[in-house]
């Protein structure tokens, strides 16, 4: 069965109900990057029709059933049963995305460059053409950073910004040394991809493209960019809303990382919050149960409704930076 869309193939895969949420997976070839095996897998959770279009992205060795379970339990359920029209994309290789070709070499610069401009491209067209908000959670956040710095997302393609425990500025000073990056770059090749499950790190596996990616970022005069652009210094020039929320018990992105990212963002507003006992919260949240737990559902998942809706402060700890 083929959709509706004028931009490209795509085709609707699925049509089923869960847990009272119309959950329809949509998958796209929109046939721009050098791959044209590339298959993009988006689920559309709705709860009715109409809606503010929300576009969800899973961090690494994850895929949508982080934002939504079989049993209808997330933030991207929640939001969809207050009438927002949620869109789950799974990056190349993820979920009901298959692998491409060229797996092995996919990279953040794909994904941002090739990827984020197709999806919001088709859910503007699905949504008549309102403009999604972003949420992004650890790689997910990374992507909408390089997309926004990299100006392959611009205020046209997205309404606001929000990321969950992302940041490229935590420095790993023994890969600054040229033989310890050399022996990092020569284990990573004979490992070939990064299997998730093996290293007990979530349900999906990584490429090794996105490995040696992110090595060239904080090798010794490495930046956050590709070949062609520096996205570090174009998210200064950034127009779209910002929210950015760390958790302050988060060893893997630590909250004064995740500020550095929020401070190098130049729209207006932008906000960063922390998530801790120090704010109020009932705790210190970790990268992951920031977004899922009890305590995340109970806390954390009302203001992110509350930001979409109002574009202002969360939260009343929440700093505004601009």
């Amino acid at each position: 069965m083929q959709s509706s869309s004028a931009l490209f193939p795509v085709t609707l895969h699925s049509a089923e109900l869960c847990a009272g949420l119309n959950e329809d997976v949509y998958l796209l070839k929109p046939g721009n990057s050098p791959d044209p095996s590339v298959t993009l897998a988006v689920t559309r959770l709705s709860h009715g029709k109409g809606g503010v279009p929300v576009i969800l992205l899973h961090g690494s060795f994850s895929n949508r059933r982080f934002w939504c379970s079989p049993r209808g339990v997330g933030l991207g359920a929640m939001l969809a049963r207050e009438g927002f029209d949620v869109w789950i994309a799974e990056m190349r290789g993820h979920g009901l995305s298959p692998r491409n070709q060229a797996y092995n070499s996919n990279t953040v610069a794909d994904y941002a460059r090739y990827d984020l401009p197709a999806i919001a491209a088709f859910v503007m067209e699905q949504a008549g053409g309102q403009k999604p908000h972003w949420i992004g959670h650890s790689l997910g956040g990374i992507t909408l950073a390089a997309a926004i710095g990299g100006e392959y997302l611009s205020e046209h393609e997205a309404h606001s910004v929000t990321l969950f425990g992302a940041q490229v500025s935590r420095v790993y000073w023994p890969l600054k040394l040229p033989p310890v990056a050399w022996g990092s770059r020569f284990v990573l090749k004979r490992l070939g991809m990064i299997p998730g499950r093996r290293l007990k790190r979530g349900p999906e596996d990584e490429p090794l493209g996105l490995a040696l990616e992110t090595l060239r970022w904080h090798q010794l005069f490495g930046r956050f960019g590709d070949a062609d652009k520096d996205w570090w210094f174009g998210l200064s020039q950034a127009k779209v809303p910002l929210l950015a929320v760390a958790g302050e018990g988060d060893h893997q992105d630590p909250a004064w990382c995740c500020r550095k990212l929020a401070e190098q963002y130049g729209a207006t507003p932008r906000y960063f919050l922390s998530l801790g006992k120090s704010a109020g919260f009932s705790h210190n949240f970790g990268h992951v149960d920031m977004l899922i737990s009890k305590a995340a559902q109970e806390e954390v998942w009302p203001l992110v409704s509350h930001w979409l809706r109002e574009q202002n402060s969360p939260h009343n700890t929440a700093q505004r930076l601009d």
